[in-house]
């Protein structure tokens, strides 16, 4: 049955990829969500040997959905990212009503704990970067900003005299606003400084200015040769845009950033599994240990709903701030109940007698003693 798809155009293109495409620029999806899309779309034809998807329905759907978990061993966010790809392609583009799509089988996102960094561990993290990777990995702890968000800041989204950062769609596609830290004031000021230069550069040779968002280059065409519609963090090269053809500079790669923190991490000798994400994660929990309010951490996050954000209080309950351990509360002082091993190969508590001990190790252990860790 087909479902109301009135409120679009109807579709220019002959072949299936290039519908898909069409749909989400009409709709102002990312290009990483269009990449990715196409991607699993283009997985499901041929796992089914090229059948057109129409001709499939709720059992190939599974089959596929089944084989990226048991063959592929998919995680369960790229399990999610492969159905809502294919949901697009049946919902959006073929226009088809698929009730047996809420008879597929969704996996359940596991909560994980957030990585955090100490401090401590920030203050070396920074140490072991430099210039403008430095920068945006402070800015990313300094905000709360997600990688993406700082990489997109263009010169009007600064704003100096109120010390504010405005994130333009975020995750979700909301703009919310930041604090800018005084702290990176004159930092920020240099890099936008480095990046007038390489703006007037561009400006002389003719090329053609920077990416804009909703077709407003149609709208304004001059915009995006304009200063303020420049990248804060732009590319050191010129590149095609995928989408228009044309030659323009686009703000730094996030691989580049993720390298640049891995690292940045070995020489800073921190083990955490963290990635440039962590410095959000640091910056909610720090704020939280500060005093702030958990609706001004969620405001300044941006999540939607505030339990994403309670997240974090769980993070709080962990080490120091967490709860006394009854054991702790006894005054063993770290070396009442470990075992002493004797020359005989038999372990026994520490400061009991053998007459006393009622049982006996019959593994042989190796001759040595075992020291108090008050020692």
């Amino acid at each position: 049955m087909k479902t109301s798809v009135s409120s679009f155009p109807p579709l220019q293109s002959s072949r299936l990829l290039d519908q898909v495409r069409e749909r989400i620029r009409y709709l102002h999806y990312s290009i990483r969500t269009e990449q990715a899309y196409l991607h699993w779309i283009r997985a499901f034809v041929r796992f089914h040997q090229m059948r057109h998807p129409s001709d499939l329905g709720g059992p190939e759907i599974e089959a596929f959905l089944s084989w990226l978990a048991a063959e592929r061993r998919v995680s369960v966010s790229t399990h999610q990212q492969a159905l809502s790809a294919l949901l697009f392609l049946y919902q959006k583009v073929l226009g088809l009503d698929l009730p047996w799509m809420n008879e597929i089988g969704r996996p359940k996102s596991r909560v994980r704990l957030p990585v955090v960094f100490t401090q401590d561990e920030v203050v070396r993290l920074f140490s072991a970067l430099g210039g403008e990777q430095q920068l945006v990995a402070q800015l990313l702890y300094g905000t709360g900003m997600r990688i993406m968000e700082g990489l997109r800041l263009r010169v009007k989204d600064v704003d100096f005299a109120h010390r504010a950062l405005i994130v333009r769609e975020g995750k979700g596609a909301k703009d919310r606003i930041v604090m800018l830290p005084a702290t990176l004031v004159p930092a920020l000021r240099e890099q936008m400084a480095r990046a007038r230069a390489l703006w007037a550069a561009d400006r002389q040779v003719g090329h053609g200015g920077v990416y804009m968002p909703n077709a407003l280059d149609r709208k304004y065409p001059r915009a995006a040769a304009s200063w303020t519609w420049f990248w804060v963090f732009p590319h050191a090269e010129l590149s095609v845009d995928p989408r228009s053809g044309a030659t323009q500079r686009h703000h730094v790669q996030d691989q580049s950033i993720q390298r640049a923190f891995k690292r940045a991490l070995e020489r800073a000798g921190i083990q955490k599994p963290a990635t440039p994400h962590t410095l959000r994660h640091s910056f909610a929990t720090h704020l939280l240990q500060s005093g702030y309010d958990i609706r001004t951490v969620q405001e300044l996050l941006g999540h939607a709903d505030v339990s994403t954000t309670m997240i974090y209080t769980h993070v709080l309950k962990l080490g120091g701030g967490a709860v006394r351990s009854p054991i702790d509360a006894l005054g063993l002082g770290g070396a009442a109940f470990l075992p002493s091993v004797r020359a005989s190969g038999e372990v026994q508590p520490a400061g009991a007698n053998d007459d006393d001990w009622p049982w006996r190790v019959s593994m042989p252990l190796a001759r040595y003693e075992v020291m108090p860790l008050a020692a």
